[in-house]
């Protein structure tokens, strides 16, 4: 009998290294993570007490981006790189503005595909499928995601705490190939790890991915400003996450990531 996709992806389950997706979930005080990923996780605590809260509000970001492309009119959206199942998901968002949105999760952790299938079995406007960043032409090829996405129409494709985990030249081309591929109208939605708001902490932090499959590559803001080449960056810029147009105060927040949103014309 030939296994399913979900069936397929479990093999590759490793539990025995740590893994972003899992990190970050323990971060948010989720539960789908292993003894590997929370010990890096607290690694990453015991450098700096501020990370969780930095993960926290990297998930606002993303909610008030959302909700910007909503509003705006958007009605489908990619997250890829999307993580475990967490308050605020992309979907959540969406249709907080408009109910008739439609989302695809993606990301290469097997654990999320079955969790968020699980949470989403009665969301037929929802799916979540395995895939990598690294395999963008395949990805936006897939019927799974054809079925609810039209890339002939304007869609937000979200790259959320994604890019710092591939290199210069995979990053670049992820990004290019998005914009090649979407409708004018379309949005990139991205966030990325910095060293510049922690120069100090910067190093022994990056070592929590250590022993992950991909590390981790820190970028400054003006190397993050290059992701955004050819499509109109909407205002502020590029600025720490908590910053990118916020709905509360700012005091004390952190200064580990940078956010932008682009509209392609």
């Amino acid at each position: 009998m030939q296994k399913s996709e979900q069936d397929r992806d479990m093999t590759g389950l490793q539990t025995d290294r740590p893994h972003p997706a899992r990190i970050y979930d323990y971060w948010l005080g989720g539960k789908d993570n292993f003894p590997p990923d929370r010990s890096a996780a607290e690694h990453a605590i015991s450098v700096s007490a501020d990370i969780p809260a930095a993960a926290r509000e990297n998930r606002g970001f993303l909610q008030r981006a959302v909700r910007m492309c909503a509003e705006a009119g958007i009605r489908q959206f990619i997250d890829i790189g999307a993580g475990l199942p967490s308050p605020g998901n992309v979907h959540e968002a969406a249709h907080s503005v408009t109910p008739d949105a439609r989302v695809v999760y993606v990301d290469n952790d097997p654990i999320v595909l079955t969790h968020g299938r699980a949470l989403l079995a009665d969301n037929r406007s929802t799916t979540v499928l395995t895939g990598d960043v690294r395999q963008l032409d395949e990805l936006l090829d897939r019927p799974e995601l054809l079925d609810l996405v039209d890339l002939s129409q304007p869609v937000a494709v979200l790259l959320v705490a994604v890019l710092h985990f591939v290199t210069d030249e995979q990053a670049r081309e992820a990004v290019e190939k998005v914009r090649s591929r979407v409708a004018p109208g379309s949005y990139l939605l991205l966030s990325h790890s910095t060293f510049e708001g922690n120069p100090e902490r910067a190093a022994a932090a990056a070592k929590t991915w250590d022993k992950t499959e991909t590390g981790i590559n820190l970028r400054g803001r003006a190397h993050v400003e290059t992701f955004f080449d050819g499509w109109e960056l909407l205002e502020p810029g590029v600025d720490f996450v908590p910053l990118w147009r916020p709905d509360g105060p700012t005091e004390n927040t952190t200064r580990w990531m940078y956010a932008g949103v682009g509209r392609k014309a």
